[in-house]
């Protein structure tokens, strides 16, 4: 009797793992902790998609109508779950003049596997040192089933310019000679530096060897600024408050950008002259930053 219960059971548990297998259910498209993160180029207006793919071993025979809203309490739930408390990390709702939702509502096609709803985002001014999210769950949809681990998104806006991304990862190897002002002697000093954008043709740096910190109030302090113009002549300038002289006439670093292929590899370099006070020091900087690239590369992000 144990034995044909068991087998009984054992039937029941197979016949609903099969019915799972063709049951048809969406979900919206992000990466394991629910956020879909994507770069906006500055200077521009452009658009992205929140997604939705459906599962299911069978294809769906009726349209599903999806109606997505904004909930804001899914970014508050994230920054306590990530930072607790530590605000100075804390995730912002990005702000509602750089971004558009003309409709709320996108569909998956019957027999389709997916659908998507654009957004347009316009990420001029915002701070490379911040992250902004949209956030939005499925308040409703018309057929089948939405999983419900995926039934909400939050949409990850991080910028972008030609130079760098805004996610500390451009990163430029150095070669930098330094000089105190006085001293007879020039010291090599090569190195890396992180690079961020900070408009469509400006970027941002620490000044000569000073140490990179994630904290505002460090980069207010030491960092400069490079504005890259048409012709590609660099301007030297403060990002808050340090001082610094851009300094002209260098034949060897002339205070531009330029591309470089060295017949293997291609490479965006920077070369700057430019003397800025630390300590009440006055140091003289000559820097060449280069970043190996491809064209490739650049068109994924």
């Amino acid at each position: 009797m144990a034995l044909i219960v068991t087998q009984f059971l054992s039937c029941k548990d197979e016949q609903v793992y099969q019915m799972e297998q063709y049951k048809n259910t969406f979900a919206l498209i992000s990466e394991s902790d629910n956020v879909a993160r994507k770069f906006h180029q500055l200077g521009e207006e452009s658009i992205g998609y929140i997604a939705a793919s459906m599962g299911g071993t069978k294809p769906t025979q009726k349209d599903i109508t999806i109606h997505l809203v904004e909930d804001k309490s899914l970014i508050d739930q994230f920054n306590r779950t990530n930072y607790d408390t530590d605000i100075s990390k804390y995730v912002k709702p990005m702000p509602g003049d750089k971004y558009d939702i003309e409709q709320f509502q996108f569909n998956i096609p019957a027999g389709e596997i997916g659908g998507r709803l654009p957004i347009k985002i316009r990420p001029d001014g915002l701070s490379p040192d911040s992250s902004y999210f949209i956030p939005l769950r499925i308040e409703s949809f018309s057929s089948y089933e939405a999983n419900e681990e995926k039934s909400y998104i939050l949409y990850r806006i991080k910028t972008k310019n030609y130079y760098a991304l805004s996610d500390a990862t451009t990163i430029y190897n150095m070669r930098g000679k330094y000089r105190q002002q006085g001293s007879p002697s020039e010291l090599e000093m090569p190195g890396s530096k992180i690079m961020h954008p900070i408009t469509k043709n400006s970027v941002r740096i620490m000044a000569g060897n000073e140490a990179y910190v994630s904290d505002v109030n460090v980069f207010n302090k030491l960092a400069i600024v490079l504005s890259i113009n048409e012709n590609n002549q660099v301007t030297i300038s403060p990002f808050k408050n340090l001082e610094v002289t851009q300094v002209d006439g260098d034949a060897d670093f002339p205070n531009i950008f330029k591309i470089e292929d060295d017949g293997f590899k291609t490479y965006k370099t920077f070369l700057l002259r430019y003397n800025y006070v630390s300590d009440g020091i006055v140091i003289e900087m000559k820097e060449e930053l280069r970043l190996e690239f491809n064209e490739e590369d650049e068109i994924e992000n």
